[in-house]
């Protein structure tokens, strides 16, 4: 079987040297039927190599469930890059970061009794037992030395940002070798002394991640890495975005040339990211220090090789770079053409949200405003429910709001109290009748001391200085309601200034499209039962990317759960706007 090792300058392949081309494919956030197109192009711009993390919660959205099924098919994954000639680099966490719903950890997994995170403690340790007892050995039957791709498996990832737990990372080296996993094990941390200092271990092969100033990164973890190759695991050639944000972008000649100091260098690299995908449905992660962030849909993040799977400048850029390493194909990767366009202006039906919600069960009385955790909400929304009579105005307020609450009187707007403006109060007016609080997760926090900290309303909840009591909270599944048969039947209104949904029945085009959000104001979009993720006026997109595996061509069904009022028509645009950009 063929062998892949770390020698004394480089990683040896069946005992030769060989430089890792690898480029960063997520396979959680690409749409499967398109898994093995994306692995092509990699190939095609000169990359041997393809990486994913692993997000436990994707797999695993209860703590007795564990799904590897359809999108989730990690070993389909793995055999597809076998298939086309590659190997891949495998980073299952248990934590991943990657701008993801709090950082790859299940939100199941911060409910248990005292447990700890990224660190070596019993609750905690259990768990990521666990998960790794069922996933690994999806990754060790695909390892190199029995004939497959894999080549190396990280563990944890950038741990000398968080922490300096020993015994934690040796605990995890155990776990992966009593699994299987024979191929090198790596860490990666940031190219910076004291992080690449506390995130490894001697018996691991320590990584970089860095976007630029190449040779000055290169000797920092040099300085950690004394003998073996250099290898930089996250090579940025762009960026995320945050809603309110402008869309980042790197200039590809640049991006480029950084890239060629790497690889003339001997180091060899993983392209982060090769593609990004989409954040899906509610998948989208957030920053908080100090202020919070939430990450927008697209996780196109200027790579070589855009949302829908079209070639960039950069990739045309670093497959010049490459050719200079490797032999290419004569074939690329595809270039963007207009996609099909169109006006669904007729047919819509619209529902408002309020003539949906007193028929759903799943209804729970709280003395007390719960959090979302406290009524089993892992992400999305939970509506909050109770009765008021004031004489004169007042204020509610909550000691936080995670992450933004839409409040309502008799079923009327009274406004909004945003996380990411630092709001945690609103004044009521005057008057008797149903107070209703929409609270949205936006999106869990996939970096820093925040992970783990629970949604929704955090208590208690007051209303002119004394605690409001006597709650009725529904945990609203928006995915089901979108394509339920209570929203089919339901009576269409007309323009409703709150809540709504919007359906229509058509016929699209089958081919890769683009929804454009222009016009409307907070929402989320499905298209045929499938979430294409949030839209959000604050921008910087204003396009949701509907991938062709998605629509039928023949009574294809929109839904648009539109929060604040929207616009009459939905428009299918020929490209993507992912908002202004800035180097």
């Amino acid at each position: 079987m063929p062998t892949f090792e770390i020698g004394e300058q480089d990683f040896l392949l069946d005992g030769r040297p060989h430089q890792v081309l690898s480029g960063a494919l997520h396979y959680f956030r690409v749409h499967p039927d398109l898994w093995a197109d994306r692995i092509r192009s990699a190939r095609l711009m000169g990359l041997n190599t393809i990486e994913t993390y692993v997000a436990w919660n994707v797999h695993a959205p209860a703590p007795d469930v564990f799904d590897t099924s359809g999108p989730r098919d990690l070993g389909r994954f793995l055999d597809l890059v076998a298939a086309e000639g590659m190997h891949a680099i495998v980073r299952p966490g248990p934590y991943i970061c990657a701008e993801w719903d709090n950082g790859g950890f299940p939100a199941w997994l911060f409910r248990l009794p005292g447990v700890g995170v990224r660190r070596n403690e019993p609750t905690y340790m259990a768990a990521v037992q666990r998960y790794l007892e069922q996933v690994l050995p999806i990754v060790a039957a695909r390892q190199v030395t029995r004939g497959g791709p894999v080549i190396a498996v990280q563990v944890e990832n950038e741990y000398g940002a968080y922490g300096d737990d020993q015994d934690y990372l040796r605990a995890l080296v155990a776990i992966n070798r009593a699994q299987g996993i024979d191929v090198p094990l790596l860490t990666c941390d940031q190219a910076d002394d004291a992080m690449l200092s506390r995130g490894g271990l001697p018996e691991l092969h320590r990584t970089a991640t860095f976007g630029s100033r190449t040779p000055e990164r290169l000797e920092v973890l040099r300085r950690h890495q004394s003998t073996g190759p250099l290898m930089c695991m996250e090579f940025w050639c762009g960026w995320f975005d945050h809603w309110g944000a402008h869309h980042h972008t790197t200039d590809p000649a640049a991006s480029a040339g950084d890239l060629d100091a790497l690889l003339a260098a001997g180091g060899s690299v993983n392209v982060y990211m090769f593609h990004g995908g989409t954040n899906a449905g509610f998948t989208n992660g957030a920053n908080d220090k100090g202020v919070y962030q939430p990450t927008v849909t697209s996780y196109d993040y200027d790579a070589p090789l855009a949302e829908d799977g079209t070639r960039t400048a950069k990739y045309d850029a670093f497959r010049e770079v490459l050719g200079r390493y490797v032999d290419l194909s004569d074939d690329t990767a595809p270039a963007r053409r207009p996609a099909p366009t169109a006006t669904l202006d007729a047919g819509r039906r619209t529902v408002g949200l309020w003539s949906l919600v007193d028929g759903l069960d799943g209804w729970v009385d709280a003395h007390h405003v719960p959090t979302h955790e406290q009524v089993g909400a892992s992400s999305g929304f939970v509506l909050h429910r109770t009765h008021v009579d004031l004489p004169a105005p007042a204020v509610l307020a909550f000691t936080e709001v995670r992450d933004r609450a839409q409040v309502f009187l008799d079923g009327r707007p009274v406004g909004v109290v945003d996380r990411s403006e630092r709001a945690t109060s609103l004044t009521l007016p005057a008057g008797t009748g149903r107070l209703d609080v929409l609270v949205e997760d936006q999106g869990r926090v996939n970096y820093g001391p925040r992970i783990g900290e629970a949604k929704g309303l955090i208590g208690p909840a007051t209303l002119g200085g004394r605690e409001l009591t006597g709650w009725r909270v529904l945990p609203l599944d928006v995915d089901a309601l979108a394509s339920s048969p209570a929203l089919a039947a339901a009576p269409a209104t007309g323009p409703v200034a709150g809540p709504s949904f919007s359906v229509w029945e058509t016929d699209l085009p089958r081919a890769d499209l683009f929804v454009s959000t222009r016009g409307w104001g907070k929402g989320v979009v499905w298209v045929n039962g499938t979430s294409l993720g949030r839209y959000w006026s604050k921008g910087p997109q204003t396009t949701l990317y509907v991938p062709a595996p998605v629509v039928t061509g023949r009574g294809d069904r929109v839904v648009v759960l539109e929060l604040l009022g929207g616009a009459a028509a939905l428009e299918l645009v020929d490209a993507p706007d992912l908002g202004h950009t800035e180097f």
